[in-house]
């Protein structure tokens, strides 16, 4: 055991030796290689009695009578709002809005100890603000609370009011010795949401050895799911964290870096270009490859497939006042098909099943929303296929159905789905089921020890469907797959029992979604589909195994509440 040196102020040693998760974490940890000293860092430091007493601000905000408990409150400060929380007699406040993309989380779940985001599913720990699901990266700005004379005070850093966000606590290394540069302690392949949370977590907890993340991407680590929900952002603007963060936390990026083989016996990833580089634990997190249309003409120049920022930015630029053609109802297709209905002259959408989403959220659903696309100029062309994709003069100028249709195109996105992207490891001796996804166990691990996997490429055993082997391509559950791999590199047991939260964001109207509802039988519908305004319960034999909204919040973020807490939800409850 190496004895790690931490700095902290002496009257917040106390409050320190906490880890995230709340659970007393003592200040050891077994690590191979060098002490590496460190010191835990936050920003911002929400309630610090250390701060400027200038950027403090104080100010009475209610009776206690006026709260009940299990009632959340929104309350201003003059400088900035606050979300003051009573439960079991207990007050608490945190940062009011979510900060993965601001929901108001007044309008959230308050239940046992934390809040969920009404939008995307978030939970944060109301007695310290830290984050406990996902999907984002930061924890809420925590705010002393005092009673005087049965008035309700809250103290608090004016930068935090603001800014609404909290950098959970990290190691920081501030004496490391100089690494060889071939070698390693943990390296992730991928450079997404679970390989960054998985670099992060091990930060959080304390690991202050080497720390590689390598990507084939040339940008560092950014929101992917924002490529086909706002086709024009450009990659500075949906970064994950800057790169002062990397070099802060010491976290080193390699970027258009790709692995072609690991080695487990040696433990050694070899790289595409030659180099090798020598690992002590491994995450891989390498995500899917869409797949290609297997038509004449598919490798025609302006037939894209949605993987990078410049791919989004460049589909957006050639589109605009041109024919579209999109093939495949996907998430990713029916979100550029929304995208571009505005800015393109036409949009097509190309798709086999006889109505989008179908086998997702159902055909009254899909039905549904498949309205709504239609009342925005898309039109769609089902229960066919593309046979072939013609050029003039080098370029895509049509896409020809197998129906006999002829459509006119300038540009093809192509969304048909994707495959993991594992097949580096087809002799590596890490265990993949017949698809090639990456089988693990409920902490993240291969077969392999010391070798673990996470996010869209690995099957793994979800406690809310029976721990059935699932693959969940989502954002959310990538994040999480991340942090519980991060925890059981330090040994600490964890394993993962998070509902799937997952949306999809199309004409200012969201579907929201979680559960797991794969070979659902029935769908129990509440509200009005075509108003665009419903709940929609999926159920296999007499239990719900999911529920998707719109303009219902938070309805999904109460049934995954409900879900989390492992209690079952009947049929007959929702109909």
């Amino acid at each position: 055991e190496v004895k790690i040196e931490v700095v902290i102020p002496e009257k917040e040693r106390s409050k320190e030796e906490m880890s995230p998760n709340g659970k007393a974490s003592p200040l050891i940890y077994k690590v191979n290689g060098t002490a590496r000293h460190y010191h835990l860092e936050e920003h911002p430091i929400a309630s610090n009695p250390y701060h400027n007493p200038k950027d403090m601000v104080e100010a009475s905000v209610c009776h206690v009578k006026d709260l009940e408990n299990g009632q959340m409150r929104e309350v201003d400060l003059g400088c900035g709002k606050a979300l003051l929380i009573k439960e079991s007699g207990e007050f608490h406040a945190v940062g009011h809005k979510c900060p993965h993309y601001g929901a108001p989380l007044v309008k959230g779940v308050l239940s046992k100890g934390r809040v969920r985001c009404p939008w995307h599913g978030a939970c944060f720990n109301i007695g310290t603000g830290d984050i406990e699901d996902f999907p984002g990266l930061d924890s809420l700005p925590r705010f002393q609370v005092k009673i005087e004379k049965e008035k309700v005070y809250i103290r608090a850093s004016k930068q935090a009011l603001q800014t609404q966000r909290r950098t959970k606590m990290m190691a920081k290394c501030i004496s490391l010795s100089n690494y060889n540069l071939s070698s390693t302690n943990v390296l992730i392949i991928g450079a997404g949401a679970a390989g960054l949370v998985c670099a992060e977590t091990l930060r959080q907890e304390g690991f202050s050895d080497r720390i590689v993340m390598c990507t084939m991407d040339r940008h560092l680590p950014y929101d992917r799911p924002k490529l086909s929900k706002s086709m024009d952002s450009q990659p500075e603007q949906i970064a994950l964290r800057s790169r002062e963060f990397f070099c802060t936390y010491d976290i080193e990026v390699l970027t258009e870096m790709q692995v072609a083989a690991v080695d487990i016996k040696s433990k050694i990833a070899v790289f595409k270009d030659g180099f090798k580089m020598e690992y002590n634990k491994l995450l891989i997190a390498t995500g899917n490859t869409p797949k290609a249309l297997s038509c004449k003409g598919k490798e025609m120049e302006n037939v894209f497939n949605i993987r990078t920022p410049e791919d989004a930015n460049r589909v957006v630029k050639l589109a605009t006042s041109k024919n579209v053609v999109i093939v495949g109802a996907s998430f990713l297709g029916m979100e550029v098909a929304a995208y571009l209905a505005e800015r393109a002259h036409s949009v097509s959408l190309v798709e086999l099943e006889e109505v989008p989403f179908k086998k997702f959220f159902g055909e009254k659903v899909g039905r549904a929303v498949m309205k709504m696309f239609e009342s925005n100029r898309v039109k769609f062309y089902m229960q066919t296929e593309v046979s072939e994709l013609r050029e003039q003069e080098g370029k895509l100028k049509e896409v020809v159905l197998k129906s006999g249709k002829v459509l006119r195109a300038d540009v093809c996105v192509v969304g048909v789905g994707a495959v993991p992207a594992t097949g580096f490891l087809k002799q590596s001796g890490i265990n993949m089921d017949s698809k090639g996804f990456i089988v693990v166990n409920k902490m993240m691990q291969t077969n392999i020890p010391g070798v673990f996997a996470a996010g869209d490429a690995v099957t793994f055993p979800l406690a809310l469907r029976n721990n059935k082997k699932v693959n969940v391509p989502h954002w959310q559950m990538a994040h999480m797959h991340g942090r519980i791999a991060a925890l059981n590199m330090l040994a600490h047991g964890t394993e993962i029992s998070t509902v799937p939260y997952l949306w999809t964001a199309m004409f200012g109207k969201s579907i929201r979604y979680a559960g797991h509802a794969e070979g659902f039988d029935d769908v129990v519908i509440q509200g009005d589909l075509d108003e665009l305004k419903f709940v929609a319960f999926y159920t296999k034999s007499d239990e719900v195994v999911a529920v998707a909204s719109m303009n219902y919040d938070p309805i999904v973020s109460k049934v995954a509440e409900v879900l989390a807490a492992g209690r079952t939800i009947r049929k007959r409850d929702v109909e």
